[in-house]
């Protein structure tokens, strides 16, 4: 079984594909917010990795042509967006300071976990990219000097854990404008969040796309300015 996993040309883009659609079926099925696709996915993948003793670059020979959608499928977010540009116009002074309040936050926080957890600039700035898109932080991260491979960690778990607990965080501080929602959703929890920014309405689907532009972009400058300071 072995051979057949790390031969398999196909593998892993079939496994990557197969068990989102399981974690699909599971949430629809339970309703249960844990029951998020992405996680489901992931843990699964990885659990058959290791009992299989595959190696990642085998299963990545497949799975990274799934890869490369990631970018148009970013890009087609600018749909939602377009369709409700005259309400950005509208209310362009209120979603900028919400979202650089955001980016600003989050900053704020990483510097005081960093501070009371002692950890090393590399690891501070391992962080700082942590709510934007998989790409941009990446290449923030490597700037920066941090560690590349835990910031993709952080992002996944970042926009995974947004998307499953946006509603219930809304909820509870009492969150009820369409905006107000897809700005929160969109700056702290990116392209996964805002996956489920679409699902609570068109207008927090556009605005969660915004966010995730205007907030990548700050988190670059935010986050050069930071690097200095600790």
């Amino acid at each position: 079984m072995h051979d057949f996993f790390s031969q398999s040309v196909y593998f892993g883009a079939l496994a990557t594909f197969g068990f989102y659609q399981l974690g699909v079926y599971l949430k629809k099925k339970t309703g249960l917010a844990i029951m998020n696709p992405i996680l489901v996915a992931a843990v699964i993948i990885v659990v058959l990795l290791k009992v299989t003793r595959t190696e990642y670059a085998d299963y990545n020979a497949g799975a990274k042509y799934i890869t490369y959608l990631l970018t148009p499928t970013t890009v087609c977010l600018a749909v939602p967006l377009y369709e409700q540009f005259e309400l950005l116009k509208k209310h362009r002074v209120a979603l900028l300071t919400g979202i650089t309040s955001s980016v600003i936050i989050s900053a704020l926080l990483i510097l005081g976990f960093s501070v009371l957890f002692g950890l090393t600039h590399e690891e501070f700035v391992t962080f700082l990219p942590k709510s934007i898109t998989t790409a941009i932080a990446m290449g923030l991260s490597e700037q920066l000097g941090g560690y590349v491979s835990i910031t993709v960690v952080a992002v996944i778990i970042t926009g995974v854990f947004g998307n499953i607990a946006a509603e219930a965080v809304l909820k509870l501080f009492h969150v009820t404008h369409p905006i107000a929602k897809g700005v929160a959703i969109g700056s702290s929890s990116h392209a996964v969040g805002t996956a489920k920014a679409m699902e609570l309405g068109e207008i927090e689907g556009a605005m969660s796309s915004l966010s995730i532009a205007v907030a990548g972009v700050l988190t670059v400058i935010a986050s050069i300015i930071f690097s200095m300071i600790y």
